[in-house]
């Protein structure tokens, strides 16, 4: 009789401990740090959309360098070599670790995916249309062609999505709705 008794209790104490368990999992309180998550959301970008960016200039979507971030710093006949391309995607992490921290900075309060193709083609914009082709980062855009231009439109639109998506989800209501181990 003793050890039903006990057992009870340890049932009951049981359950109320998890139950207060569950209850912690879901206050919504966010423990992540903003910056230093922006920073990885923006290495990831970089790698991810660089490696996507280098494989199209491969496949002749487009024909502007991997490594045309790094063009007003070195050759472009450099930048079509392996060490090149090393750079050149190397170059695109370090833009998108900056660019990250910016949306987190500017825009991380925003929720969806839509902020975040927004923010792609702005940066489509800024490098295609206006500095780009001033600083001979890029081509004209009359220049550069029909497929080049789409291509890298729509790469520069799923590097936006992933960036501004990966950080409102994070750090919206949404992410409230996520266990706090599950981070």
């Amino acid at each position: 009789m003793m050890a039903v008794s006990t057992v009870k209790g340890n049932a009951k104490g049981d359950k109320q401990a998890g139950d207060n368990h569950k209850s912690r999992q879901y206050e919504g309180a966010h423990l992540t740090n903003p910056w230093l998550f922006s920073g990885m959301i923006g290495f990831f970008a970089g790698l991810i959309w660089g490696v996507m960016r280098w494989l199209f200039y491969e496949m002749k979507f487009t024909t502007e360098l991997p490594g045309f971030l790094a063009d007003p710093f070195f050759k472009s006949a450099y930048l079509k070599t392996g060490w090149g391309i090393v750079v050149g995607i190397a170059s695109y992490i370090v833009f998108s670790v900056l660019a990250a921290l910016l949306y987190q900075a500017l825009l991380s309060k925003l929720k969806g995916p839509w902020p975040g193709v927004l923010y792609g083609l702005a940066w489509w914009v800024i490098l295609f249309v206006l500095l780009g082709p001033v600083t001979g980062m890029s081509q004209r855009i009359t220049a550069a062609g029909w497929n080049t231009l789409f291509s890298e439109l729509c790469l520069f639109l799923l590097w936006g999505i992933f960036i501004g998506y990966s950080i409102a989800f994070e750090f919206t209501d949404e992410a409230s709705r996520e266990p706090l181990g599950a981070h």
